[in-house]
Parts: C-alpha cells; structure tokens; sequence
C-alpha cells in the first residue's frame, strides 16, 4: 500500500484516545500541560507545507503516551492532519520504519505531503530521551538474573513516570521534532 492508503486507513486523534486503557490518563497529562514555544515562523513554514502525520503506535508505549501529544499540539498549530495505526495490526507497514533496521519501536511519526510523498520521519525519542533510557538500563542485573524482571518493572515506572513529568523531555521531544521538520 502507499502512504496515502494507509493514512486514510487510519483512526483519528481522538478515536485513539477513547479506546486506550493504559496510558490514556498520562497521555492526557502530558497534552493538558504541554505548551508550545513561541515559534511562529517555524509553524508558518510548517503549515505551508501542508503535511499530514501518520502515526505508528500502541496504547501500552510510554515513548507515545509522550510523544503523542506534543505532535498533538504542534499538529493543531500547524494545521497537520493527524491519522494513527496501531504497530501491532499493521505490521506491513512498521517493518518499513525499523529503528536501527531491526526494532519494531514507536511512536513512529511518518510526515507526508499532499501527494502521499514522506517528507520526514520521526521516531521513536528524542536523543536525550534515549539516553536517559541508555543510563536506565545500565542499572539492569543480567537478563538470565532472577531479580532481573523485578527490576526491569521498577525501570518502566520510573521512566514512564518520568515521562508523565519532566517537562525537560517534553521539550526535548519538540525540539527534535523541529529540528527533523526543519531538515526535511
């Protein structure tokens, strides 16, 4: 299928929202209290390129339940049509936006133009956000540890707490959302 295809497969924003159970309270949190800089020439020049987003992602990723929103936001301030996908039913798809040629990782933020062309791709974090993940895990014990899903769980609360409340990442996601919008 073309880009096209798959946006118009695609579920709303606000579709998505209703059906989640996981992160919906923190992806609320997070778009409730994100606010965009004063960039106006940057949303003037996005919305003249009149992009559409096709989103890759799933209720369970707390990259998205923080990314999503700040993409929300600059969506809205730039008058991009937002469309999501969950990863997991569309699988032909996120094989085509392998983060290091291998990993099924998201949010996947595909930007496309009015002929269903990609312009940019963003996705999965931000490079502070990764390294953040990096010092995280470098705590981890052995995978074959017997305390090592104990401590992997403690991990993804304190990263997804973090994500629900350093507005430093939240930044940092816009900033490098610009930053691959301005390159493209």
């Amino acid at each position: 299928m073309e880009l096209n295809q798959w946006f118009e497969k695609a579920m709303s924003p606000d579709t998505y929202i209703e059906s989640m159970d996981k992160h919906k309270e923190n992806l609320l949190h997070v778009y409730d209290n994100f606010t965009l800089p004063s960039d106006e020439g940057f949303f003037k020049a996005l919305k003249e390129k009149n992009l559409r987003v096709i989103v890759l992602t799933e209720d369970w990723c707390g990259d998205a339940m923080m990314n999503m929103p700040i993409l929300l936001h600059l969506a809205d301030r730039s008058y991009m049509d937002v469309r999501v996908l969950l990863r997991d039913d569309n699988l032909e798809l996120m094989d085509q936006y392998l983060t290091n040629g291998k990993s099924r990782s998201i949010p996947i933020f595909i930007f496309i133009d009015e002929n269903g062309n990609e312009v940019a791709k963003w996705g999965p974090r931000a490079d502070t956000v990764q390294q953040f993940i990096d010092e995280s895990k470098q705590t981890l014990p052995a995978n074959d540890a017997d305390d090592y899903k104990e401590k992997m769980q403690e991990i993804l609360v304190f990263t997804t707490k973090s994500f629900r409340d350093n507005t430093d990442f939240w930044d940092d996601v816009y900033t490098s959302m610009k930053q691959t919008l301005q390159d493209s």
